[in-house]
């Protein structure tokens, strides 16, 4: 017991570095060391599987004992989510014709189907909405998890008792407290996870790849450094970088390894609460950020799709490449209703500039090799974006009310640091 108050009484942050550090460690070091990938797998797994039963029973329970106060804060949330989307792509665009890039294609191009157009894609968003809600929370598609906990949550505010709401909330309770023992054992599960990583990837990526890993990358930093933290200073007139900073260390950082959107949503839930946050809020604004706020994945259609038009010979004038950016915010909001995430949404947005299904496969195919890199850091821009706006957000209402704002944004207010 004492080991383990002791461990307890250690920030969660550093507990993490210090798995980070030994899982790299041991990955230069040892090899074939099963034990550690299978805890990294059983953390990721047992997030996996806990997020829709979490989102699921919290929005029902918010919502069926809430009040009316969410429709500003989640006006605001979703103008922000999207247009820090389209923004994103914009800087892609932009990136793309500063530092244009050619794709070494791989021999064999990716087996997968990809969609033929944004109103597939869209198409795909709106079906999955509606359904078979026991579907949707077996298989984490959380756009169906969260219409349908929406619908039941508005029909038991309307009709359900108070023995009834009291048992939704003792429910969320439950969960929310098995997702912190969860959350708790993160750093064995990072160490595990870098220790994968570390132990099977070589440097074969970045010697092949460097330079368009380096433009992915690269906008994506920008964007996640000086596009959003812009939007966040526009709605709060203060300086947003303590907040920016909290949610890439506590939400960012697990979520560069997990690589899994759906993953750190129990994560990024409990950085809300000890954000001060609106419970009503965030367990409706962070699972609706987890499908539409896809900053990342709006870079990576737009870097990889104009790198394939440069590796064919393609020219793209700048008026069609400012389309591509409008397609990439699109087809990147709807990137969670696709297997295959945003990766297979290239062929998509390589069509409207006329290149070939099969060389835009196998651009895809190339996106899978330099994942381990590209998605770490695309996961991590959008999940610590959907806290950031979720509590940009939520802080602009406590300035409407007259409320400060916390202490690490310059107010009086204090919320767990």
């Amino acid at each position: 017991m004492k080991i383990i108050e002791k461990y307890n009484s250690i920030s969660l942050i550093w507990r993490i570095l210090c798995g980070l550090a030994l899982g790299v460690i041991l990955g230069l070091t040892i090899q074939n060391l099963g034990l550690l990938t299978l805890i990294g797998n059983i953390f990721v797994g047992a997030l996996k599987a806990v997020a829709p039963v979490l989102v699921f029973v919290l929005v029902i329970s918010s919502l069926a004992q809430g009040n009316d106060k969410l429709d500003s804060r989640f006006g605001l949330v979703i103008t922000l989510y999207l247009t820090s989307t389209l923004l994103a792509s914009v800087v892609a665009v932009v990136g793309s014709f500063l530092f244009p890039q050619t794709i070494k294609l791989a021999q064999e191009a990716a087996s997968e189907t990809a969609p033929s157009g944004v109103g597939e894609v869209m198409s795909a968003l709106l079906m999955g909405m509606v359904a078979n809600p026991i579907e949707s929370l077996t298989n984490g598609r959380y756009i169906g998890i969260l219409f349908w906990a929406v619908v039941f949550g508005l029909a038991a505010k309307k009709l359900a008792g108070d023995a009834t709401k009291k048992l939704f909330e003792d429910i969320s309770k439950i969960v929310s407290q098995a997702v912190k023992w969860v959350i708790n054992l993160a750093p064995f599960g990072i160490m595990g996870l870098v220790y994968t990583n570390v132990e099977s990837n070589g440097l074969a990526i970045f010697t092949d790849y460097g330079k368009l890993l380096a433009l992915l990358v690269g906008c994506m930093l920008v964007v996640a450094l000086v596009v959003d933290p812009l939007l966040a200073a526009i709605v709060l007139k203060v300086n947003p970088y303590p907040l920016v900073f909290r949610c890439i260390r506590e939400s960012g950082l697990t979520a560069f390894f997990t690589r899994s959107s759906a993953a750190n949503i129990p994560v990024n839930m409990e950085l809300c609460e000890r954000l001060g946050m609106d419970r009503e809020m965030y367990s409706v604004s962070i699972p609706l950020g987890a499908t539409i706020n896809m900053d990342g994945a709006a870079v990576t259609i737009a870097v990889m799709s104009l790198a394939a038009a440069n590796t064919v010979g393609i020219s793209v004038s700048l008026p069609t490449a400012l389309i591509l950016a409008f397609i990439s915010t699109l087809a990147a909001c709807g990137a969670s209703g696709v297997a295959g995430g945003s990766l297979l949404l290239i062929p998509m947005a390589c069509s409207l500039f006329g290149v070939h299904p099969d060389v835009a496969m196998q651009v895809v195919a190339v996106g899978f090799i330099i994942g381990v890199v590209q998605d770490s850091v695309e996961t991590a821009l959008n999940s610590s974006g959907d806290v950031m706006f979720a509590a940009t957000a939520e802080y602009a209402q406590w300035k409407k009310d007259g409320k400060s704002l916390p202490t690490f944004l310059g107010g009086t207010t204090k919320v767990d640091i």
